[in-house]
């Protein structure tokens, strides 16, 4: 049931939060008072966007501000890349990690922001309550294929690995302390494989040869990450696994699954359905100004693979401050700063921080960033149009990399080469120019964009830097020659 009052405020200070297109906030609305509580559950923002054909980034606003707001509990989950199980969830960026380990897969992983980082959005129980914020109450089924497990996990048929899991079992208990459940299954050559979806307790079985005549009963002792014997090679036909829960203290979600010879079919590393990863999450202007106490730890740090680092200067800016005045001056940097924020923001990038005139910004690709140059010199030239003189100069320099995230001085930072690079190649622009690594202009697109303006290429030595650095300079339109 809906409560209506606090649902009422909490809708009204979304609805209040900025401009939203028509229609947004009714199909926000009609899916928390109709959806089922599947629906409301880890609720995918890109998928939503998707379905109720509303832009991705205005589908991802919704959901920070509707956290703000009250309406939504955001969730960081890890995902295996194996089977899609949902490794661990963080109702904070401030407990995230990249280290974890799958059970199910019995493998390690090491996550980056760029994926299996996944962010989703359940329905606040303030506003409604729904079965998954009691996860010790669902049902066996429901623990399993919708608590622990994703649906974004797609074989290489297309096929959501959820599904292929589902059609495999023959056996599923939730097995308390001290318990014994007896779990029946008509064996099919192949393999009987057990799983626990909260430890490395499992079996495998081996099913050949004739069918056996009678019930095939094998006793299996379950202990925290163990089960005796774990294996060995048993008759198709009817078998009862007798397993006796050893332990004190350990519930297992415990499933018994029959794996045809060869193996499921589209086994292998899953293709992923979009979803909101935490790459995108923290290069969304967004979040970073409506979450800025979350952190991530400074002893941890979380890999980027890959990133574009787009650095701001403008020339001659203390000429500016001693010709006009420091007050002056500064609100015509401020001026500045909006039109380079919104700029970042409209191309899908988010600023990181401002130092003096300066901005460092990030965006996801490359081509975003180029094209966030691009405009960001178009804006700066406007506010030059109408003055005495041309008292706003940019140069740009971008660099694409892996890089680490963090957070120091109560800011999400990101450090690394890849910011070493992007700043000195800022350095070397001249007025007006945009200096790219080779990295970002072969970046996909790039060049294409790059292409009606004068442009050079040379090497040059960068500090830190062991070789030569390829890089282009991005001067005027060719037109303009």
């Amino acid at each position: 049931m809906i409560n209506e009052n606090t649902f009422e405020e909490r809708l009204t200070a979304l609805e209040s939060a900025k401009a939203w297109s028509p229609r947004v906030i009714s199909r926000l609305e009609t899916l928390l008072r109709n959806g089922a509580d599947e629906a409301l559950f880890r609720i995918n923002p890109i998928r939503f966007a998707t379905e109720r054909s509303i832009a991705e980034t205005e589908a991802i606003d919704l959901f920070l501000h509707g956290t703000a707001a009250g309406l939504f509990d955001m969730d960081w989950l890890l995902l295996c890349p194996m089977c899609s199980d949902v490794v661990d969830s963080f109702r904070s960026l401030t407990d995230l990690h990249s280290h974890y380990h799958c059970h199910l897969c019995q493998s390690d992983y090491e996550a980056a922001l760029d994926d299996y980082i996944a962010v989703t959005f359940t329905v606040s129980p303030a506003v409604r309550r729904i079965r998954f914020h009691d996860p010790q109450t669902l049902s066996v089924e429901d623990y399993a294929f919708v608590y622990k497990a994703t649906s974004e996990g797609l074989t290489t048929d297309g096929v959501p690995w959820i599904e292929v899991i589902k059609s495999s079992i023959r056996a599923l208990t939730r097995l308390k302390p001290g318990t014994t459940a007896a779990l029946e299954i008509d064996a099919a050559e192949g393999l009987l494989l057990s799983i626990d979806m909260e430890s490395d307790a499992n079996f495998a079985f081996v099913v050949q040869g004739e069918p056996a005549t009678q019930p095939q009963r094998v006793p299996i002792t379950f202990s925290l990450g163990a089960c005796a014997p774990n294996g060995g090679t048993l008759a198709p036909g009817k078998v009862v696994f007798e397993v006796t829960n050893v332990t004190t203290d350990h519930t297992g979600i415990f499933g018994v699954l029959q794996v045809p010879p060869g193996g499921p079919p589209g086994r292998g590393m899953l293709k992923f359905q979009p979803y909101l990863s935490g790459k995108r999450l923290l290069m969304t202007q967004t979040f970073r100004d409506l979450f800025r106490s979350e952190v991530i730890k400074a002893t941890e740090g979380i890999a980027i693979r890959d990133v574009t680092l787009l650095f701001t200067d403008l020339k001659g800016s203390t000429a500016l401050y001693q010709r006009i005045g420091d007050l002056n001056a500064y609100m015509q940097v401020q001026r500045h700063f909006e039109r380079l924020l919104d700029v970042t923001v409209r191309h899908q990038g988010a600023v990181t921080k401002t130092i003096g005139d300066a901005v460092m910004a990030a965006f996801p690709t490359a081509l975003d960033a180029a094209r966030a140059g691009l405009e960001m010199r178009e804006a700066v030239e406007e506010l030059n149009r109408g003055r005495p003189q041309r008292d706003f100069i940019l140069k740009i320099g971008m660099h694409k990399g892996a890089a680490i995230a963090v957070t120091l001085n109560d800011r999400l930072d990101y450090f690394g080469q890849t910011v070493n690079i992007a700043a000195r190649v800022q350095n070397l622009a001249g007025g007006d120019e945009i200096c790219v690594t080779e990295d970002v202009h072969n970046a996909p697109g790039v060049a294409d964009i790059f292409a009606p303006f004068v442009s050079r290429r040379t090497e040059t030595e960068l500090k830190g830097v062991d070789q030569p650095t390829p890089v282009f300079f991005i001067g005027e339109a060719r037109s303009a020659q």
